[in-house]
């Protein structure tokens, strides 16, 4: 008798470990599918374009936007981000610095600052300045005829002052000892952010907070918009997205939500697909100056890794804010900034490109006045083009989960290498993050192609290669 209970002990734990095994090796996007929230399949190989509509063509509507589209898709973008479409409010709009456009007494001086589009005046309509609602209609349309995707920008930490919330329900907002609804507070600092353009509101308030939630579900509703990047959401503590996540899958289920954050959480808890890789864009900028190498970024991997469980950050070399307020790519990045782009593109994560990087853009764009990108030449829309084609035909370099896991392929405190491979595709990468040339030893045998040029290399192991100053090199097996 104790022999058979011994063998049924043995064979039931037997079948526990082979049901554990079968589980653990559920596919991380079958593991998210059941949880209800999996990265949308349209997103696995996407690249995401940031689109600043008012300064993106001379007319800066909806309607010129939407003659781009075609070019855009030829490209290879899959997602189109929208700077926030909402009216703005006219209430201590800003013109400059901490100049008013009320303060300025000449009309015509006055016409010039249209304001920031993150003081929303209201959630539910669309700046006349960029069409009527039909437009945006037919800009999502056009969009998804196209293959392609809308996500909008959502400023849901603050609205402008003139937004009917405010008369509505002044119980809404955060308020000083005095009562006065006041400006959004530095939370390090205890003192104002110095976005006097915008009323900073109550997440106490659960009426508010559903009114936020159910105006999210209005533009997936009635546009069909495809997501939202979500600015500031580290500013809005994690049980609200708790709470608004499920309530958006429910509208749409292969919506897709972009953090402004690198607040593990808002990952971990499976309510973002994807936040801001700050850090990493930042360490860029470090390595330019010399203040780091390539080996800090095996630190970066290492300290990032720890954090998160779930989803993946977006990387890039330019956006709204970093063009505007710290600078060109030509100013912040150098000679190296292709390089790093094309390291963007090939890391783990999604890669962002701002609207008229292709052209390239060699200004700052104005952030409350209108400035025209003055699309012409196109000139590093090839580079950009291919960097897309590369990403997509590689399952290697695929977002998330999608895309394969990255190794170390040598040591060199200059140069970056590193390997992805996911179901027989392999790419190698080799990024010489340095201004100086940098000798370099192949640690095998390689026959492969050049994926950016797309001819063939074949090289022995222990070959020397020098790279020249902020040379590069993406490999693959095109399997």
């Amino acid at each position: 008798m104790f022999f058979s209970n011994m063998r049924l002990f043995l064979f039931l734990a037997v079948l526990l470990f082979s049901c554990k095994q079968q589980e653990s090796s559920m596919t991380k996007e079958a593991a998210d599918s059941e949880s209800g929230f999996a990265l949308p399949e349209w997103a696995k190989d996407a690249v995401l374009y940031e689109v600043n509509t008012r300064q993106f063509t001379p007319e800066g509507n909806f309607t010129a936007l939407s003659t781009h589209l075609p070019r855009l898709q030829k490209m290879g973008v899959d997602i189109l981000w929208l700077m926030p479409i909402h009216p703005i409010s006219e209430e201590k709009r800003k013109a400059k610095g901490d100049l008013l456009v009320s303060d300025i007494t000449d009309p015509e001086e006055r016409k010039k600052y249209h304001g920031s589009p993150y003081a929303v005046a209201d959630y539910k309509k669309v700046n006349p300045k960029y069409g009527t609602e039909e437009d945006f209609q037919s800009l999502v349309n056009r969009a998804h005829d196209l293959g392609m995707r809308i996500i909008i920008d959502w400023v849901p930490n603050h609205t402008g002052w003139d937004n009917p919330w405010i008369t509505d329900h002044p119980d809404w907002y955060t308020k000083d000892s005095l009562g006065n609804i006041i400006d959004p507070i530095d939370p390090g600092t205890g003192k104002s952010w110095g976005w006097t353009d915008v009323a900073d509101l109550n997440y106490d308030n659960k009426e508010m907070r559903a009114a936020m939630i159910e105006a999210m579900q209005y533009w997936i509703t009635k546009y069909d918009i495809d997501g939202f990047r979500v600015d500031v959401a580290h500013g809005i503590s994690q049980d609200f997205w708790d709470e608004c996540t499920p309530a958006l899958v429910e509208k749409k289920a292969d919506v897709f939500l972009l953090a402004e954050s690198e607040v593990p959480s808002n990952r971990n808890n499976q309510t973002y697909h994807a936040d801001y890789g700050w850090t990493f864009h930042h360490l860029m900028r470090e390595i330019v100056k010399e203040e780091k190498n390539a080996n800090d970024i095996y630190t970066y991997l290492s300290q990032d890794s720890s954090k998160y469980s779930d989803g993946f950050h977006i990387h890039f070399t330019s956006n709204h804010d970093e063009n505007t307020w710290a600078g060109t790519v030509f100013e912040r990045l150098g000679d190296g900034h292709l390089c790093f782009a094309a390291l963007t593109f090939t890391f783990d994560g999604m890669p962002l490109i701002y609207g008229g990087q292709e052209e390239p853009l060699y200004k700052r764009l104005e952030f409350f006045e209108k400035d025209d990108i003055e699309f012409k030449d196109y000139e590093y829309q090839p580079f950009y083009t291919q960097l897309i084609k590369v990403k997509t035909e590689n399952k290697a370099l695929w977002n998330g989960s999608f895309g394969g896991d990255r190794k170390k392929y040598f040591d060199d405190e200059n140069v970056f290498a590193f390997t992805r491979e996911k179901d027989g595709n392999k790419v190698i990468c080799m990024f010489n993050l340095h201004d100086g040339p940098s000798l370099v030893t192949l640690p095998e045998d390689l026959d492969m192609y050049d994926l950016m040029s797309d001819t063939k290399v074949n090289y022995k192991a222990g070959t020397k290669i020098q790279l020249q100053p902020w040379e590069y090199f993406v490999l693959g097996n095109k399997a």
